[in-house]
């Protein structure tokens, strides 16, 4: 097996600091991010930095949940990432009941498009769920009401029944037709036509055409399926 040696490298994030500021202006700069996350709960800046703080929001979430507010290292942790020490508080009594009972993150990210032309950077939006903003998606409108689906879904149970009222005749024709071709020996050496009772005939074309009541509770049912 080859083997290889891989040296991990940290993502190209701009410093707060300004260029050449090291590792301390990348963390400088990713605390803002945090501190700025917990203050309006939803930022739009590179996907890179989203993630990245990302990581660290939930930890500090996590650890906030679990220990509590008496714990010395908690309490440290929040003190270093948060910058401005009134979402100190916010941690422990708005965040820690709010995701209390989640069993999933407690932040989303959202890819944004790029924009063309510009610098082709991804943007994204990092948000904390519960949040409240409106939804970056909108929700689908219900559509089924409208005067254009009503009229529609009438028209199409109307073509349906024109359907079956249609399959029904050709098989009426076709059943007599196949009848007054058969013939039957009587026993007495003459032949008599073959014909079904002609009340089963009748049964068989109304129950194709009258019994369109399952047509309306299909379309019915699909429509609640689309809802």
């Amino acid at each position: 097996m080859l083997r290889y040696r891989y040296k991990p490298r940290h993502r190209r994030l701009s410093s707060a600091l300004g260029p050449c500021s090291g590792p301390h202006g990348r963390i400088k700069s990713l605390q803002k991010t945090v501190t700025q996350l917990f203050r309006t709960e939803r930022i739009e800046a590179n996907y890179g930095r989203c993630d990245e703080a990302r990581g660290y929001a939930e930890r500090l979430i996590q650890e906030a949940i679990k220990h509590g507010d008496k714990h010395p290292g908690t309490m440290e942790m929040a003190d270093y990432w948060l910058l401005e020490k009134d979402l100190i508080h916010k941690l422990f009594k708005v965040f820690v009941p709010r995701y209390q009972q989640y069993s999933s993150s407690f932040t989303r990210v959202w890819n944004l498009p790029v924009d063309y032309p510009g610098d082709g950077i991804q943007r994204a939006i990092l948000e904390l769920k519960g949040n409240p903003w409106p939804s970056v998606i909108p929700a689908q409108r219900e559509k089924s009401s409208f005067l254009s689906n009503v009229l529609l879904a009438e028209a199409r149970k109307e073509f349906r029944k024109y359907q079956y009222a249609d399959q029904a005749g050709r098989m009426v024709e076709g059943i007599k037709g196949s009848n007054s071709a058969s013939v039957v020996d009587t026993g007495e050496g003459n032949s008599a036509p073959l014909t079904p009772h002609p009340d089963k005939i009748s049964q068989t074309a109304d129950s194709l055409i009258t019994d369109t009541s399952h047509l309306s509770m299909t379309e019915d049912t699909k429509e609640e399926g689309v809802k």
